[in-house]
């Protein structure tokens, strides 16, 4: 926590020299994300960002690597580094690709806050300044206790982007609850539409006993609803995936999905823009990390969510 504390009072003392002028609005920060330009799903952590800018009267810029390359992502936080903004926050989407150019912000005094992918250690480690996310293997081990409470014992997990290693935390969270090997119950799918339904359908043909299958999120999600319902498998096998979109709402109202499981990504985009400004202005810092989920999406409480699904949720 060295350099995290040591980041923290070198913005406080910053903001404190400003004296009477508590602070100049129109500050500037950067979020990068790992995420690929075809993952709709980073569209409300988009939003998010912008309602917290206008709020905050300051900048936000969006970027990430448009095909999801990891060393891309490194080199546009170097980019963001360079070009010394107010504050950055990231996506620890693999922390030895990130680590080298995340430290070079911090011993610049470059406030950072990770969210989404990685582990509050890993954000620690790496100097920032807090974490806001979800606690990935513990989303996918509650997830993996709705299926065993089932009877469910062996699952295919879909995995769209499995070199970012907090998509395989979801899949050994999930394994390990119904005691399933995540190795035999992991495809690498990628991420075009076609070759996930594929991959779906030649797997769930090859273990025609798999008694669950979990997607990651909307990417993997939507193809593998057109692989169920091609083999006539629609509400017929436990499905449970992560995140949210209009279409796995639809897919939950109508018992093919049993949940959906909330990361809350608007308070991943929001709350990041919210501290960093309150802390370059006042030297003000919450303590402690910050969970944004999991939270479980059902059909109980899916017509007030879906109302929000894209936007907010």
């Amino acid at each position: 926590m060295k350099k995290t504390l040591t980041a923290a009072l070198t913005a406080a003392a910053l903001t404190a020299s400003m004296g009477t002028a508590a602070y100049a609005e129109g500050e500037r920060f950067v979020l990068i994300s790992h995420a690929p330009d075809s993952d709709s799903w980073w569209n409300t952590i988009k939003n998010a960002i912008e309602v917290a800018a206008e709020q905050m009267d300051v900048t936000v810029e969006y970027r990430n690597p448009p095909t999801g390359d990891l060393a891309d992502m490194a080199r546009i936080v170097e980019q963001a580094v360079a070009s010394h903004p107010d504050g950055i926050i990231l996506t620890i989407a693999d922390f030895d690709v990130l680590q080298g150019p995340v430290a070079d912000a911090v011993d610049q005094g470059i406030p950072v806050i990770t969210i989404n992918s990685g582990t509050q250690e890993q954000s620690e480690m790496l100097g920032a300044l807090l974490h806001v996310g979800q606690p990935e293997y513990d989303a996918g081990f509650g997830a993996g206790q709705r299926a065993a409470a089932e009877g469910i014992t062996s699952f295919l997990c879909v995995n769209h982007y499995i070199t970012n290693p907090a998509s395989v935390e979801r899949c050994s969270g999930f394994a390990d609850a119904i005691g399933a090997d995540v190795n035999a119950s992991m495809i690498d799918s990628g991420q075009d539409p076609a070759e996930i339904m594929n991959k779906v359908t030649a797997y769930l043909a090859a273990n025609p006993d798999t008694g669950a299958v979990l997607t990651l999120g909307p990417t993997s999600a939507h193809p593998t609803l057109a692989a169920l319902e091609s083999q006539s498998l629609s509400g017929e096998i436990f499905f449970g995936t992560f995140d949210l979109s209009g279409e796995i709402a639809d897919a939950i109202k109508a018992d093919v999905i049993s949940f959906a499981i909330d990361q809350q990504p608007y308070l991943q985009g929001y709350m990041p823009v919210v501290i960093l400004t309150n802390l370059v202005r006042y030297g003000v810092l919450p303590s402690g990390h910050m969970n944004s989920g999991p939270g479980f999406i059902t059909k109980e409480s899916i017509s007030f969510v879906e109302e929000y699904a894209g936007v907010y949720r």
